[in-house]
């Protein structure tokens, strides 16, 4: 039902999420709600031993009551074909969840990268060795600094993303290989600190289109730039309450995070939430009908890229001036 903001939906099993209608607020808002909501039922509300709520009944409620809708011939057809098409939209949805336990943002905090850039440039490493090239990526900023601020894109695949990833994978040295990384790293932090602070050029060219329209403007540029498929659409859904739970203790009430589907037909969309110091929940969507994506197999792809780059980094730190073994160049090539 989205005639509410937001819809609860409950499984058989027991199990329950929250869907979302977009357009009242960006998903850290409706992700803070959820958070408070889980912690609170699971820690302070509670449950009996044989599964019923705590406390005591209130027999003074009124019991619930069925609605009973009228709905002509005429309206139920539409329904029923509604229902066909969000019911094949629902179907075509190549959905994989899979928690990433190797290291967490400790790990890479230790190499003095951003954990949001290392995952990023991972994704470019991933998605190169999926497809075999580049693509424009998506990734979603807060512009929260301003009154109404929703969200900025962070263009991601940039030109130090890429000549990283083909140095990693045209075999130059180790040494080569992390001085690009760190300066794609570098990049990235760049391009979010201005999606960040209203230095981003996507909300810019938006009103410029909205402006075009309403003025009868056709603006070869603007369809251009505009009609540029979003083959990688990713954002980070941080946990933003982490005094609300207790990871160690309670895994099982780590929240797996949010999802959403691709922007394009033959592209792919993550979102990943990172938990705690150890832990990276991804959220991999394509489509079914595509024959060239597959979200299974992108997913192994996105581990194998973190893997790969944690080494590199981490042989960078073995070989340091103040470890034991002597600095030698490194021309092993990581895959």
């Amino acid at each position: 039902w989205f005639d509410k903001s937001f819809s609860i939906v409950i499984y058989k099993n027991g199990k329950n999420g929250l869907n979302a209608e977009h357009s009242w607020a960006d998903a850290p808002t409706v992700a803070h709600l959820w958070e408070y909501t889980l912690a609170t039922d699971a820690f302070q509300l509670g449950y009996t031993e044989d599964g019923h709520c705590k406390g005591e009944v209130e027999l003074s409620l009124p019991p619930p009551q069925r609605l009973m809708w009228e709905i002509s011939p005429e309206i139920q057809a539409q329904v029923c074909s509604s229902l066909a098409v969000a019911q094949a939209l629902a179907d075509d949805v190549d959905c994989h969840v899979f928690p990433f336990r190797d290291f967490g943002k400790g790990c890479i905090k230790k190499c003095k990268i951003s954990p949001d850039a290392f995952i990023q440039i991972s994704l470019q490493l991933a998605y190169y060795r999926d497809r075999g090239g580049f693509c424009l990526t998506y990734e979603a900023s807060m512009t929260r600094l301003f009154r109404e601020g929703r969200t900025e894109t962070v263009r991601s695949c940039s030109k130090e993303s890429c000549d990283f990833v083909k140095a990693l994978e045209g075999g130059k040295t180790e040494e080569e290989c992390r001085r690009l990384f760190r300066q794609a790293s570098e990049k990235h932090q760049n391009l979010y600190r201005m999606a960040m602070t209203g230095a981003g050029i996507d909300r810019h060219l938006f009103c410029l289109y909205v402006v075009s329209k309403y003025l009868g403007v056709d603006s070869p540029f603007l369809h251009e730039v505009l009609s540029e498929p979003w083959r990688l659409s990713t954002s980070q859904t941080p946990v933003q309450q982490l005094e609300l739970f207790d990871l160690k203790n309670h895994p099982d009430y780590i929240s797996l995070g949010g999802g959403f589907g691709p922007v394009a037909d033959d592209g792919y969309g993550v979102s990943y939430i990172i938990v705690g110091e150890d832990l990276i929940n991804f959220h991999v969507s394509s489509k079914h009908s595509c024959s060239e994506t597959d979200s299974h197999k992108f997913g192994a792809q996105i581990q194998k890229a973190l893997q790969d780059i944690m080494a590199l980094l981490s042989n960078d730190a073995k070989t340091s001036p103040s470890s034991k073994v002597t600095n030698q160049p490194q021309s092993k090539k990581l895959r």
